[in-house]
């Protein structure tokens, strides 16, 4: 059983139902709209819902900060590469006038040993924000999609497919594979993010916190990005530069491709003067 706190990811628990909830634990000196529309929740989702004292949800989250909500939950079950590499019902994006565009591109994410759990909760979030298909994750050198996990992605966590991968090398050969693009992120690597073209069946892959890439993942990728740097500063937080690249892809798979422009025709000789 794994414990889950916060109003958002318990509440995106609830809502996901990826998981079984054995019940969710409410601050009864809490008595605010929020919690009662969480509570309402858990009853039309036919989850048991108690009332506890906070220091009792303290004591089972061994954190003070659960806002007056903890969920005991079974453990999750974590997929493999063939499950993300499953064709999946067409997702869509909404375009600049706020339309629905079917994207046809799977877009995956790597992460090769972030072990900030705030850093994983970050990336998650983005992760499903920017519509990506499925999350690949070691299972050694990297943080456990653990309630930290859950509360620093505010539920997202709960919504994202994740496989957990005993050799990454190995998941993203698979991936090669099956035609999907290596595309890994490191400041000295070209092209430059914005001229990748992402409308085709990628991954990316991000490295660890300060050290990027192993070796061996960065000789397994197709090409290596960079986001350029106008500053001092020689690279941005994984997170970050995991969002600005994910959003980039979503931008540009949210839009039909522009069809190749005709070639002009040859001018017709002007007659005049002299002809």
């Amino acid at each position: 059983m794994e414990v889950l706190y916060g109003l958002h990811p318990v509440e995106e628990a609830v809502r996901s139902g990826t998981r079984r909830l054995d019940c969710v634990m409410l601050a009864h000196e809490r008595k605010d709209a929020r919690l009662q529309h969480l509570a309402q929740i858990c009853r039309d989702a036919g989850v048991r819902v108690t009332l506890e004292s906070r220091d009792q949800l303290t004591r089972v989250s061994r954190t003070d900060a659960h806002q007056g909500a903890v969920a005991l939950v079974r453990e999750r079950a974590f997929l493999t590469i063939e499950d993300l590499l499953e064709p999946q019902p067409a997702t869509k994006a909404a375009n600049s006038n706020g339309e629905a565009v079917p994207m046809h591109h799977r877009f995956f994410l790597a992460l090769d040993g972030i072990e900030d759990p705030h850093n994983l909760g970050a990336l998650l979030r983005t992760a499903d924000g920017a519509g990506v298909d499925g999350v690949i994750l070691p299972e050694r050198r990297s943080a456990p999609v653990s309630s930290t996990v859950a509360k620093s992605s505010a539920g997202a966590s709960e919504h994202v497919r994740i496989a957990r991968v005993t050799n990454l090398v190995r998941a993203l050969e698979q991936m090669k594979r099956a035609n999907v693009w290596v595309l890994g992120l490191d400041q000295r690597g070209t092209p430059d993010y914005m001229d990748f073209d992402f409308r085709t069946d990628c991954v990316l892959v991000l490295g660890r916190e300060g050290e990027g890439l192993h070796d061996l993942v960065k000789k397994t990728c197709d090409h290596m990005l960079r986001i350029p740097m106008a500053g001092k500063v020689f690279s941005l937080n994984v997170s970050v530069a995991g969002a600005v690249v994910m959003y980039e892809a979503l931008r540009q798979r949210s839009r039909p491709a522009q069809a190749t422009p005709k070639p002009a025709a040859p001018p017709k000789p002007r007659k005049g003067l002299g002809s």
